[in-house]
């Protein structure tokens, strides 16, 4: 199968056109590199398309740039509440209110704040899962108009150091594998993060459309993860397009599914409360840009996959025309739809795991389950996602092999010179 871009090929007969045969004591290293650059015409033709989508990107990002929150958006639900650090210095079992056994006394001390050292207790209830060991570092929740001895609460464990070693590997393990391709992958993360923290979230709870923040967002996250990871290219170029146009397709289908469906998007006691606090979003909207968005990184993959298979059929055959290309890249797509939906379907059954035992312990049927609005949310969701995804892989294809095949002979990087 063609590797992606930058991955060594040897050639069949170990040896290069146009070169003299290679010593045995001077081993060397055949690479195909970045195809040629595609004729003017075709640069100025790709560039008529996506600079005024970029432009267009830009535009909306200063016109939907979200402005300051009310200050009581969150106040009196928990979202506005101090919070300090603790750790836990001893537990005992002692009876809950009533005489009946099964609590625990948690002692705590606070180790932040003003309040540095003050020790406090808390009792802790059967039908409260989390549990607490000694020595085990915590979150503290602390309400200044409590009585002085409930005023530090446990709210949760302290899981930054975990996190932070875990994140770490994973970075380390992506720059040691991808090197500087993975180093550039790591800031794409950071900016698609911080698009969505800074941009998308805010300009939503500020009352903007959600569909049109979601587009705004994920083309800016798309620009920028793909040519930061894989360079301004036509071949990159050609991947965007096949994103962006199934990006469409899932905004249009998406719209149309969830009004066919009559989905409220009000599923859940997350969206009840944002409802709640912001009346003015719009909650199937809200529901449509979910989609999007979970939808991007998918398609990210697909696209950059199928231009580089393409890309790469045409450097080991440079006599492989825009219809060969085209077909020797769909056996390569149909191979990545195969394994891809299946994850996709399975990324939202883990998520939803919880609601599967759920609806599996009623006595309703497999259909009427299927169908009620939690679960048709998720089908939706699903569904929708994977056409985009099944349908940009033809589209990438056809849109690689037309302009790779005009792009002329693939050029080569220039190996070692075998010396005699």
């Amino acid at each position: 199968m063609p590797s992606e871009q930058g991955y060594c090929s040897a050639a069949p007969d170990g040896r290069r056109r146009g070169t003299s045969v290679a010593e045995p004591h001077h081993p060397h290293h055949h690479e195909h590199g970045p195809a040629s650059p595609a004729p003017r015409r075709l640069r100025l033709l790709l560039a008529a398309v996506l600079v005024p989508f970029a432009l267009a990107v830009l535009a909306g990002l200063v016109l939907l740039w979200p402005g300051r929150l009310p200050d009581h958006a969150a106040t009196g639900l928990g979202f506005d509440q101090p919070t300090a650090s603790g750790v836990v210095t001893a537990t005992k079992s002692v009876d809950c209110v009533g005489g009946t056994a099964g609590c625990t006394l948690v002692t705590f001390r606070v180790t932040s704040g003003k309040d540095d050292g003050r020790v406090s207790t808390q009792t802790m209830t059967p039908d409260q899962t989390a549990v607490y060991s000694a020595g085990e570092k915590v979150v503290l929740l602390y309400s200044a108009n409590a009585p002085r001895d409930l005023q530090y609460t446990i709210g949760d464990a302290d899981r930054g150091i975990p996190l932070a070693l875990l994140a770490g590997v994973f970075a380390l393990l992506v720059v040691l594998v991808g090197r500087l391709r993975g180093l550039a992958a790591l800031v794409a993360l950071a900016v698609s993060f911080g698009v969505l923290s800074v941009f998308v979230l805010p300009a939503i709870l500020h009352g903007e459309n959600p569909l049109q923040v979601a587009v705004v967002g994920s083309g800016l996250i798309m620009l920028v993860a793909l040519y930061l990871c894989h360079g301004l290219s036509a071949r990159t170029s050609v991947a965007v397009l096949g994103t962006l146009a199934s990006l469409a397709l899932i905004g249009v289908l998406g719209q149309l599914s969830i009004g066919w469906t009559r989905l409220t998007g009000n599923t859940s006691d997350e969206t009840g409360l944002v409802h709640s606090l912001f009346p003015g979003i719009q909650l199937p909207g809200l529901l449509l840009a979910g989609i999007i968005i979970g939808s991007l990184g998918v398609l990210n993959d697909v696209t950059v996959t199928q231009a580089s298979s393409v890309w790469e059929l045409r450097a080991a055959d440079p006599g492989m025309g825009a219809r060969a290309l085209y077909r020797a890249g769909m056996r390569i797509g149909r191979d990545h739809i195969a394994s891809t939906v299946n994850t996709l379907v399975m990324a939202y059954a883990g998520a939803g795991l919880p609601l599967m035992l759920l609806f599996s312990l009623s006595h309703r049927g497999v259909w009427t389950v299927a169908t009620s609005e939690i679960v048709a949310e998720e089908v939706v969701r699903t569904l929708v996602g994977a056409i985009g995804l099944v349908a940009s892989v033809p589209l990438t294809t056809a849109l690689a092999a037309a302009v790779a095949a005009a792009g002329g002979p693939p050029a080569r990087r220039g190996g070692r010179r075998r010396k005699h």
